[in-house]
């Protein structure tokens, strides 16, 4: 079966569900379930003849023969036991809930969907790219918020493009979301590396990649994801559910990828008497960072650099502020130059991510040994924001959009890169800055900008009237963001204050 015919079938279904009051996001999680319980069945069969995590009671067959109210029942009764198991039945099934109105609907799709097709021997690109279309779709879905945990797949394959990972690396993402980072640095591997050997596979799947996700429900479709795809087993499950700045897991990596979530500030929530709401703010302090801050991406920027092994290579997403933040933002950043080699900047243009209102950037960076001189000797910066327009339904960024910023990386030697801005052409994309020149910015800005903006000079040369409103949009939302956070600093003074 082709990826499209079970696109489609996948797609119908979730349809009728949808006049049922279910969400995209509601139905990628019971498929999640439904899809697990078939392929543990699979496997218990020739050639595989695995054991099964699952108990017999709770297993495939057992869904099969039952019918209406007996099935509801039964399907909760499973899930609820399978929640309480350890390993990966655990991560997948932690506080799931059956989410059907209708026993005929879920008895629909177990019997016509599901149980109709052979997952297990179905190639890893059609399961895994059914999924990640289901994942797509509810990331668009803007009232479930999930966008915040999908980062655009032509950016992922653009950087990991350009990071190349390699058999034998490990891999990880201290915010890994749906698992993009993860699956294409996966593919990545197997496609450049057709000839791994046995014991290479096996490494591949088990103990190259690891990831950290805070949200139980984002955790388990990751799992989900990464398991379609052929990564992970019931002996070997490369999630972790917790708050990854919490403190240093002691592991260390050859290759980290991440987009940690947007939203400037961490804060608890706290009730106290008579009901009265403040919020603490949750201040990461860590012996092995390099100052205290609440801004979680600062965070997110030294805990990467703790995760790395010596000579390791790391891209982040990071929005504007954490390059021109002073304070703890202009610490970081120093030291940031001074103690890895941090030698790219792409600045990205808006209109790329599901969270309205977010200018980013992806910072690469490598950890090195101590030493006296700073590491960082020149930063590349490739302009993709300036006169480029984007929007995610009739412009939406592709792959090829970054074509030239791949070549101008240039991922085989990126020590012989050449600059294609110049005084002669001063509309050259990818500009070189010494050491020098970044240190001696005023607190050590990395947010530069040489490019002249063509809608403010010439009126023809004007974008088309959405994408100026969108745009208008955007920044109106990034203010109302940075005002929020004013507002809820000022509200926890007062409340300290008054304690």
């Amino acid at each position: 079966m082709n990826t499209s015919t079970i696109v489609q079938k996948l797609w119908n279904y979730c349809n009728v569900l949808r006049d049922d009051g279910m969400s995209y996001g509601d139905y990628v999680e019971q498929l999640t379930y439904l899809l697990f319980l078939k392929m543990a069945d699979e496997r218990t069969k020739a050639p595989y003849n695995q054991k099964s995590p699952v108990p017999d009671q709770y297993g495939w067959p057992s869904l099969i023969k039952k019918d209406g109210d007996e099935l509801f029942d039964h399907y909760r009764h499973t899930l609820e036991a399978l929640g309480n198991q350890k390993g990966l039945l655990g991560l997948i099934f932690n506080k799931s809930q059956n989410k059907f109105q209708d026993p005929a609907k879920l008895r629909r799709l177990v019997v016509d969907l599901i149980d109709k097709e052979q997952w297990v021997s179905m190639s890893a690109d059609v399961k895994g790219d059914a999924y990640e279309g289901l994942l797509e779709k509810n990331a668009q879905d803007t009232k479930s918020g999930a966008g915040q945990y999908f980062t655009p797949r032509p950016l992922i394959q653009a950087i990991v493009d350009v990071m190349a990972p390699k058999p034998g690396e490990t891999v990880s993402d201290p915010a890994c979301g749906t698992g993009g980072f993860l699956l294409a640095a996966h593919d990545y591997v197997v496609k450049h590396n057709p000839n791994l050997t046995k014991p290479q596979k096996t490494k591949l799947k088990e103990e190259t990649f690891k990831g950290w996700e805070l949200v139980q429900a984002t955790a388990r479709l990751c799992a989900m994801n990464m398991l379609l795809h052929g990564i992970g087993s019931q002996d070997f499950e490369p999630i972790v559910v917790n708050d990854s700045l919490a403190a240093d897991p002691g592991d260390r990596f050859d290759v980290i990828l991440t987009n940690p979530p947007f939203g400037k500030k961490s804060s608890t929530t706290i009730v106290g008497e008579e009901g009265k709401v403040s919020k603490e703010r949750d201040i990461v302090e860590r012996g092995d960072f390099w100052t205290t801050t609440s801004n979680k991406q600062l965070n997110f920027v030294q805990h990467v650099k703790t995760l790395l092994k010596q000579n390791g290579r790391a891209a982040l997403v990071l929005p504007d502020n954490v390059l021109f933040e002073g304070g703890a933002g202009e610490t970081i950043r120093r030291k940031l130059l001074h103690e890895c080699d941090v030698h790219t900047l792409l600045r990205l243009p808006t209109g790329l991510f599901y969270a309205q209102g977010v200018k980013a950037n992806v910072l690469f960076f490598d950890k090195k040994p101590a030493s006296e001189t700073p590491w960082t000797k020149k930063l590349w910066i490739y302009d993709l924001r300036t006169n480029m327009h984007f929007t995610l339904k009739t412009n939406p960024l592709k792959r090829e959009d970054l074509d030239e910023f791949v070549k101008c990386y240039n991922p085989e030697n990126r020590h012989t890169r050449k600059e294609t801005w110049s005084e002669r052409s001063p509309d050259g994309r990818w500009r070189a800055y010494s050491y020098d020149e970044l240190i001696n910015r005023d607190k050590a800005s990395l947010d530069i900008f040489w490019l002249k903006d063509e809608s403010l000079s010439d009126s023809d040369n004007l974008p088309a009237p959405e994408v100026i409103a969108q745009e208008i949009v955007d920044d109106l939302e990034a203010a109302l963001e940075q005002f929020r956070e004013i507002l809820g600093d000022l509200g926890s003074a007062e409340a300290e204050e008054q304690l």
